[in-house]
């Protein structure tokens, strides 16, 4: 059985990654990936996948998001599983994305759930591997693709 305080530890360190995006906390956001780590991000976009150092995902991040007025990433439903040093989590996802598109407020939202790994290092989790499962978009996706 997971220790509730595990799962608790492994919950903060994603909710740090939603508010280093939403914030702007480039340097908080840096802190929760292993270095190096895995995405999948190809429910989203087909070539969305790979490995990065915390840096490449926090640069490229910068860029994508700079082109956007606001975002808020809002994860529930968490299910924890912890084997040892180890960290397997399920969790919803809904992500807001705003931008002014000539001169219009325009929004995007994509839904879906977070299918991510994580592992023990000292006293602080880290996402080793982050991978979206996309299920649905609602807005004009241009506010995705905005040249960056």
């Amino acid at each position: 059985m997971t220790d509730p305080r595990d799962a608790a530890d492994v919950c903060a360190t994603l909710y740090a990654f939603a508010q280093g995006i939403d914030t702007r906390d480039w340097d908080l956001l840096e802190t929760v990936f292993t270095d190096p780590f895995e995405y999948d991000y190809t429910s989203h976009r087909a070539d969305a996948a790979g490995v990065l150092t915390p840096a490449e995902w926090v640069g490229a991040r910068r860029r994508r998001f700079a082109t956007m007025t606001a975002t808020q990433h809002s994860m529930t439903n968490p299910r924890v599983v912890v084997d040892g040093d180890t960290a397997r989590v399920r969790m919803y996802v809904e992500a807001w994305h705003l931008a002014d598109i000539d001169g219009v407020s325009e929004w995007c939202t994509i839904g879906g759930e977070y299918h991510d790994e994580l592992v023990r290092e000292g006293d602080r989790w880290r996402i080793s591997k982050l991978c979206l499962d996309r299920r649905w978009t609602v807005g004009n996706p241009a506010v995705l693709d905005l040249p960056t």
